[in-house]
This record gives C-alpha cells, sequence and structure tokens, in this order.
C-alpha cells in the first residue's frame, strides 16, 4: 500500500502529480519497499483482522499524518530549549555532529542553551568544517554525474531522440544522489524535469530537427496584431539590426554576452548605473522645489505621480525671468535643474550608442561559431549553469531548513521567560516602593 497523496503541486483548483511524484511511486511498487508514513507490505491477515474488516482505507494501514510539534510548559517557564526537539534532527547530527556542539550547550537536565545570537546561527552552520565537507561531497557528485552527462549532450545530434536522452541522463541524476545524505535525490530530479520542460526539450527537439549550427543562428521576430488590430513584438528579442528585432532560441545572445562581450555589456551597465542616479537626483530635486511655493513650480507638468519637468519648460521659464535678481534663487535651481536633465539626455545618447555597438557584434559573431563553440556554450554555460544553480539552492536548504526550526525553537521558549522576568521585576519594583522588602 502506497499513500501517495502529499506528493503532488498545486495547479490553480487542481492537483497535479509532478514528475518526481510519479516516479517515486513507480519506484516504491516496483521495489516493494516500506517507506515509514508513505508505504508499506500490509500482510493478508491484517485486512482481514475483524478489527479492520477487509476495509482497504489507507490510513488504517499507513500513518501519513505530520507528528504533532509538542511544546513543554517547563521550558516555556524555565527557558531552555527541550533535548526532544534537538534531537529531531538526528539525521543531520548523524552527519554533522560538530555542529551540534557549536550550536548547542547544556542547560538543566533535559534542555540545551543556544550558546550563539540568532543572527550567527546560520553563519555558523555554514562555515562549520562538516557542513563544509558536505557541501563539497555533493558537489562533487553533481559533477561526476556532469562529467558523465556533457558527452551524451554534446553527442546528441540532428535526427536524435530527446526523449531517449532525458530518459538516460534523469535516471543517472536520481542515481547518483539517492545514497547523498540530507538531500532528497526526487527533489534534485524534479529540478532536471523542470529545466527540461522549460528551456532543454525545445533545445533538444530544434537540435533534432536542425543541428546545432542552424539550430544556433538568430530568427527574426516579425510584429503581430493584437485584438484592437494594433501591432505589437509578440516576444522578447535578444538584440537589435537596425529597427529589425532578432533573437535566437538555442543560443541567447546573453550567454554570448557573458563569453565574448563583458567589458562592453560592463560599459552599458555602468551608463545605467549613472542613468539611475541622475534619476534619484531629479526625483529629489522635484520633490524639493514642488509645491505652491516650490522654485520649480512654475515648470512642472502634469499631477500627482506623473508630475514631470522638461528641457524645454526649464529653458522656456529661464528666458522669462532673465537676470532679474528677484528670481535669483529660482534661477538657480532651474540652472541646475537643467543642468541635471542634460547629463540624462546625454548619458542616454551614450548608453544608445554603445548598445548599437554591441548588437553589430553580437550579429557578427553567431555565423563565425563552430559546432563545438555553440555545444560547448549551450551545454555548459546554459543548461549545466542553470543546473548547478539548483542543486546549490538544495545544499543552502539544508542549512536554512535546520537555521529556521532552531530559531522558531529559540524565539518559542525564550518569549514566555522574558515576559515572565520582566512581570517579575515590575512586581518588586511595586513592593519596593509600597515598603515592602
Amino acid at each position: 500500500m502506497i499513500d501517495a497523496s502529499k506528493g503532488f503541486i498545486k495547479d490553480g483548483n487542481k492537483n497535479r502529480l509532478r514528475e518526481q511524484d510519479i516516479h517515486s511511486i513507480v519506484d516504491t511498487f516496483a521495489k516493494q519497499s516500506d517507506t515509514p508514513h508513505y508505504a508499506r507490505m500490509v500482510p493478508y491477515s491484517e485486512i482481514s483482522d475483524p478489527k479492520n474488516d477487509f476495509n482497504l482505507n489507507l490510513p488504517r494501514y499507513i500513518d501519513s499524518t505530520d507528528p504533532e510539534d509538542l511544546q513543554y510548559i517547563n521550558g516555556h517557564l524555565k527557558g531552555g530549549i527541550p533535548e526532544p526537539d534537538i534531537d529531531a534532527f538526528a539525521d543531520y547530527w548523524q552527519l554533522l555532529p560538530g555542529v551540534r556542539t557549536t550550536l548547542f550547550e547544556p542547560f538543566r537536565l533535559g534542555y540545551a542553551h543556544l550558546k550563539l545570537p540568532l543572527s550567527e546561527v546560520k553563519p555558523s552552520i555554514f562555515g562549520h568544517t562538516e557542513f563544509t565537507t558536505f557541501n563539497e561531497q555533493a558537489t562533487e557528485r553533481f559533477n561526476q554525474w556532469r562529467q558523465t552527462t556533457v558527452p551524451q549532450l554534446t553527442s546528441f545530434t540532428k535526427e536524435g531522440h530527446p526523449k531517449a536522452l532525458i530518459e538516460t541522463i534523469s535516471e543517472e541524476l536520481l542515481n547518483t544522489f539517492k545514497p547523498a545524505p540530507l538531500l532528497d535525490a526526487y527533489d534534485i530530479y524534479q529540478h532536471l524535469m523542470d529545466h527540461w520542460a522549460e528551456t532543454m526539450q525545445d533545445d533538444c527537439y530544434l537540435i533534432a530537427t536542425d543541428g546545432w549550427l542552424k539550430a544556433a543562428q538568430p530568427r527574426e521576430i516579425m510584429q503581430v496584431k493584437d485584438k484592437i488590430n494594433k501591432l505589437v513584438w509578440p516576444e522578447q528579442h535578444d538584440y537589435l539590426k537596425g529597427k529589425r528585432c532578432f533573437k535566437s532560441d538555442l543560443l541567447p545572445a546573453p550567454i554570448l554576452i557573458a563569453s565574448y562581450f563583458v567589458s562592453e555589456q560592463d560599459a552599458i551597465e555602468a551608463l545605467d548605473n549613472q542613468l539611475a542616479t541622475l534619476e534619484q537626483q531629479l526625483d529629489e530635486m522635484l520633490e524639493e522645489n514642488s509645491g505652491e511655493d516650490g522654485l520649480l513650480a512654475d515648470v512642472i507638468e502634469g499631477e500627482g505621480d506623473k508630475q514631470k519637468i522638461t528641457l524645454k519648460s526649464v529653458k522656456a521659464r529661464l528666458k522669462a525671468i532673465g537676470k532679474d535678481p528677484i528670481f535669483s534663487d529660482e534661477r538657480g535651481a532651474l540652472l541646475a535643474f537643467a543642468d541635471k536633465l542634460e547629463q540624462q539626455t546625454d548619458t542616454k545618447d551614450k548608453r544608445k550608442i554603445k548598445q548599437v555597438e554591441l548588437d553589430k557584434k553580437i550579429d557578427a559573431i553567431y555565423p563565425k561559431l563552430t559546432g563545438a563553440e555553440i555545444k560547448s556554450l549551450v551545454v555548459n554555460n546554459k543548461w549545466m549553469a542553470s543546473l548547478s544553480t539548483v542543486v546549490q539552492g538544495e545544499l543552502n536548504r539544508v542549512s536554512q531548513t535546520l537555521t529556521g526550526r532552531i530559531r522558531q525553537l529559540s524565539e518559542r521558549y525564550a518569549k514566555l521567560v522574558e515576559e515572565v522576568d520582566m512581570l517579575a521585576k515590575r512586581v518588586n519594583d511595586h513592593l519596593l516602593s509600597m515598603g515592602v522588602k
């Protein structure tokens, strides 16, 4: 009997099985394995027992309920974290015994005390040699799978079979991580299957149809008419060629930029930062000098969040007030604002030129890429880079789960103790003011 009622994902008003849920059910059934709170082999004698009377309702045979989170009144009144709550992380302490010693010390019988401030718990776990070793071992597992998988991916060719490919590499990933402690191999498997559904599947079918070289070449994006007959772009483009928009489905431009045009992209980002700074400065100047008596009140256009000041209106106002000393403060504010606007315009022009130059380089490099270069960029910089990130996320989750529970327990049993101490002090202060010692 298998109780897989908790293995699903919400999809609107429906519950859907994920790839990992289906795989877990099939594996459990095929191996006839017993898993606490999930599956076990139920003998006929138990089913036919009078207390069950051939009733096949799953909860009679498998208790899949989450264990109750018990709270200890003694801990609330006297402080300390109950040892059973700490022992509940036995899987962690078996692998990371030194981490437990670093975090906790005996407080009183049956209770422990957190040695460190809560803010230092997570850094202490991450920085501990035992956790570092665990992290390195898990990363090494991924690297071993990667070394085996990359040749399979790069050898995938035109007229290849994507379904056979994903079946092979996903099973290898699952088997690689099944022995890994503290990690759920099916969670990692699901990350691969999600990435397959979102990205790799389309890429592989494109390669199977056109081959690596042709599949990597950009295609032009054409505008289409929407419901009100207005021309719109149906998708985001990678780069421009004049006013024409292009995009590569297999090898997006950002991957090329990160490999070949880092300095050019850095220059554009620097100009973007300058524009953000200028925008902030202009907003501050507008806010400080708006209002009925503000120095910029006469050049503000629009109302509320749509207020703005154009260079044209500023120049017109400067011409109107001339050099009249009565308007010296306003003139200074107008000149300062005009200067920022001109800087903004100049920076936008520079950014546009840099972007056009980068777009030309991107357009020129696509036809020059070799098959080996395309394979390396797609497999390593697109597919594997994404999977490496999610595996690292699973490693971080191990620490976050432990840190979150420690924080919850520490705050749970500290709050009431602090309130008792505060109230006791108030009572004592009142007694002393009344002359009672």
